[in-house]
């Protein structure tokens, strides 16, 4: 019976891969971050958006979280070699926003200067990368599975944020 339930699986398998490979379902499914970035922009939440990211980024998640001890926007993107990275900007005090987005908050191991802007780097923990940026309005965290240069690339085209 086991070998009868195998013959007919691995043609459904087969047939079901190839399919999402010429129906080209192998890339990530883009999302439009603006009605998230509207929402906090409503909010009165002046955050800085990626200007000039090279081809390859696709914008995969994007959600804005009013809260009570501040507010957050979060967008996620899967990278031009397959990582992934999150950018959040929140105005939760950082003592606050740093150890539930971070997990496991590390000491930084050290500033880093992207963009003439003194970002913290946060040391490799549970597979994530991440760079924080403390400003007195806005916290920004870029964090993910993508490699060191990917996390700069995306923090280096943050600009200040308006206003």
């Amino acid at each position: 019976m086991v070998i009868s339930l195998l013959v007919l699986l691995v043609p459904v398998v087969l047939f079901v891969g190839v399919y999402q490979v010429l129906s080209g379902r192998t890339r990530p499914v883009e999302v439009d971050p603006q009605p998230a970035l509207a929402a906090a922009a409503a909010a009165g939440l002046e955050v800085s958006t990626p200007e000039g990211l090279s081809a390859g980024w696709v914008p995969v998640s994007a959600v804005f979280q009013p809260g009570e001890a501040g507010d957050t926007l979060r967008v996620g993107y899967v990278t031009p070699d397959g990582g992934s990275v999150q950018l959040a900007q929140s105005t939760v005090p950082p003592e606050q926003l740093l150890p539930g987005e971070l997990k496991d908050p590390a000491t930084p191991a050290g500033a880093v200067d992207l963009a003439g802007r003194p970002w913290q780097a946060y040391p490799p923990r549970a597979g994530e990368r991440a760079l924080v940026l403390l400003e007195p309005e806005l916290t920004t965290i870029v964090r993910g599975t993508a490699s060191e240069a990917e996390l700069r690339d995306l923090a280096t085209t943050l600009g200040p944020p308006p206003g």
